[in-house]
């Protein structure tokens, strides 16, 4: 990750940077990421406002860094599988296909 995820990070800064966090939020009740307090409101203030306590916020954070790191590990994959010499011939028999379908 390009920065440690906590309670002090703010929301619209997590949302930026990794936006699956949106999903763990918006199944947690935070309706409000797109609202002008999400950039600057951290997430332990966050889950504070809607009722939180310590344990459910530690939790939170836990389950964000969890689909962060999900998240991270899909987009390598994704970008190994680009960078691989096999898959260009691939790109471009489906590019082929797609102009034969069109033209």
């Amino acid at each position: 990750m390009a920065y440690e995820i906590t309670r002090a990070t703010p929301i619209g800064e997590l949302v930026l940077n990794h936006p699956v966090s949106a999903s763990v939020l918006l199944e947690h009740g935070f309706h409000c990421i797109g609202c002008g307090l999400a950039a600057y409101e951290t997430l332990e203030e966050g889950a504070a406002a809607h009722g939180f306590d310590d344990a459910a916020i530690d939790a939170l954070v836990q389950e964000i860094k969890d689909a962060a790191k999900k998240e991270e590990e899909l987009l390598n994959r994704a970008d190994a599988a680009i960078a691989s010499p096999a898959a260009k011939p691939a790109a471009k028999e489906r590019k082929k296909a797609k102009k034969s379908k069109s033209g």
